[in-house]
């Protein structure tokens, strides 16, 4: 039986941002520890970069080569960089997020699975989606070392962050080579496998 260090210590380390090479050798179904900066942003967060894209504004970031993680962090307690950091139900972005991911977008993260809109344009412009463990916040908060706020203060925890992270799990969903490790594993148990 495998101890949770165990576990946490078999994971591919991956720095972030993502090289081209690292984000195609990325498999569905593979566990990943991820270290360096990421972008957090909701449902309002996406409302208004797509918002700004209408009125032909510049974006707060540029998201080229970024992951953008799908969170609303609960406040910091003393001496914490932020509170709890689950992830937030993916389907929630998926209308905004075929015009971030033509901006360059590698990767996005949340939970659960993403629509078939979504997975084409992951596939036409090169991205992957990944996995955080729901229903563990307070243990992901422990991997985020620095938490600044970078646009949309007013839209409160659904503003874009943007995290410094440390040996942030994930398990990679989508791969470039449009494999849906959720797919993967309903197929395997019908098969009984």
């Amino acid at each position: 039986m495998k101890t949770e260090s165990a576990f946490f210590e078999n994971l591919l380390e991956v720095a972030l941002p993502f090289t081209p090479e690292v984000l195609a050798s990325l498999k569905a179904g593979q566990l990943v520890s991820l270290s360096g900066t990421l972008y957090t942003g909701r449902d309002q967060t996406h409302r208004r970069l797509c918002a700004l894209l209408d009125e032909g504004k510049d974006l707060p970031v540029d998201l080229a080569g970024q992951l953008l993680y799908y969170v609303g962090p609960s406040p910091a307690r003393p001496g914490r960089v932020i509170g709890a950091a689950g992830p937030t139900t993916s389907y929630r972005m998926d209308s905004y997020t075929p015009r971030l991911l033509a901006l360059g977008l590698a990767a996005t993260m949340g939970k659960g699975a993403r629509c078939a809109e979504v997975r084409q344009a992951m596939l036409e412009h090169g991205a992957v989606y990944l996995a955080a463990i729901g229903g563990a916040g307070a243990f992901l908060s422990k991997c985020i070392k620095k938490a600044e706020l970078v646009a949309f203060a007013d839209a409160g925890p659904e503003a874009l962050f943007r995290f410094e992270v440390e040996k942030f799990p994930a398990v990679v969903i989508n791969d470039l080579e449009g494999r849906d490790y959720y797919a993967l594993v309903a197929a395997a148990s019908r098969c009984g496998k």
